[in-house]
């Protein structure tokens, strides 16, 4: 069996904060702990990746509450756990990179927050590297935005438009929360 590291990204309670506004996808965390039970089943790494915001007033900032993982993280084991301060898990405190390489892991799964952001953002880092990447996209969930033109763009549509656009370029192949708990056995 190909080993696949599975990259779980910024599950965290500062992301339940209402200043974050409204969300999509409310199945996430639970899609999010079936993958993380899949791959502690099948014995395949897991690495969890914390966002330690650097934003003045972030609820994601080092030393607050919304700093900590969320529930569904609890008692989960990693075999790489660090944070960083961007949005790709490639750029953190730890060179994910290079630990991946030295254990000849040339595939990874993505779950996480948020679609459009840090899991969209590693995604495309980690194909340009070299990565087989797939993203459960119902394991992922993200908020509305204002637009450039200042209307709000619904999380649903960002979501759709990240699918497609990793698709479509390449960057990915995205999958369901069923397909991806499949693949690994």
């Amino acid at each position: 069996m190909t080993t696949t590291a599975l990259i779980v990204i910024d599950v965290q309670r500062g992301f339940d904060d209402p200043t974050m506004g409204r969300r999509d996808n409310p199945a996430a965390e639970a899609n999010i702990a079936e993958v993380i039970g899949a791959w502690q089943r099948a014995g395949q790494p897991i690495v969890l990746v914390r966002h330690d915001s650097v934003e003045p007033g972030s609820p994601l900032a080092a030393g607050t509450p919304g700093n900590a993982f969320k529930p569904e993280l609890d008692g989960v084991r990693g075999d790489l756990m660090f944070s960083k301060s961007v949005h790709s898990a490639f750029h953190g405190h730890v060179d994910l990179h290079r630990w991946l390489t030295e254990r000849g892991i040339g595939d990874i799964a993505l779950v996480g927050i948020q679609t459009n952001g840090c899991v969209e953002t590693t995604t495309r880092v980690g194909n340009n590297l070299g990565y087989r990447v797939r993203v459960a996209l119902d394991a992922t969930f993200t908020f509305d935005a204002v637009g450039p033109d200042g209307e709000t763009v619904p999380a649903e549509a960002l979501r759709t438009a990240t699918a497609a656009s990793l698709t479509a370029l390449g960057f990915a192949t995205v999958v369901s929360t069923t397909e991806l708990v499949a693949s690994i056995g």
